[in-house]
């Protein structure tokens, strides 16, 4: 019961993070004509289309475009310190309408139909099961409550939980353990860093594979 009751404080949390992100956001939707200049900037490293090439930079074609926004903004404030290349390329957004536009521009992009990385089956299967049950034993809470069916969100008014399905497998890696770590901190009342603290090292990389393997 105790356990229960600390993921809907949780969710709560994150819900009233997502007020407060949707508020301050408010305004001008993002225009993904004008992103596509904007975001010229991002192509060498996450792919001109969206999807990156190498495994150390996230895809970015299909995410949610006021996840990107937060991502953005949460390196130009600190908020968010675990990558030094993306906190010198979001210093030169230079408004919060500009990177409204960036984010518009991918999410319209497609994602790619092939990893770039091998998915072992055997993990992925492992994973799956991980992603929409959870772990009891140790009070980690189902991936797809937040997630949504095969990582791919719940929906646009809830970009707070980014679209992850189909998402780098060794990228994602490193953002659990960046989480477990706590050298990355800037999610939502700390839901992922606590979920991430109590998942194995083995554990993460066999979600990691099933992820990686939901591309359209």
């Amino acid at each position: 019961m105790i356990k229960k009751s600390r993921i809907l404080i949780a969710l709560l949390g994150g819900l009233a993070s997502l007020v407060l992100v949707s508020g301050a956001h408010a305004g001008k939707p993002g225009d993904p004509v004008a992103g596509e200049m904007q975001a010229g900037l991002c192509g060498g490293c996450h792919g001109f289309d969206g999807n990156s090439p190498d495994a150390s930079f996230p895809r970015l074609a299909g995410q949610y475009e006021m996840y990107i926004v937060k991502q953005i903004r949460d390196f130009q404030k600190g908020h968010r310190a675990n990558n030094d290349t993306m906190a010198g390329m979001a210093a030169m957004v230079a408004s919060l309408q500009d990177a409204k536009d960036i984010g518009a521009f991918f999410e319209k992009q497609k994602m790619a139909k092939k990893p770039i990385a091998t998915v072992d089956k055997k993990l992925a299967a492992k994973g799956k099961k991980l992603f929409y049950n959870g772990n009891p034993k140790s009070g980690v809470y189902g991936c797809v409550n937040c997630h949504g069916e095969r990582g791919k969100g719940k929906s646009a008014n809830i970009s707070i939980f980014p679209r992850i399905g189909g998402q780098h497998r060794d990228y994602i890696i490193k953002q659990l353990k960046d989480f477990k770590s706590a050298s990355r901190a800037n999610d939502p009342a700390g839901m992922m860093a606590d979920i991430a603290k109590k998942l194995s090292d083995n554990e993460i990389i066999e979600v990691s594979h099933y992820l990686s393997a939901q591309l359209p």
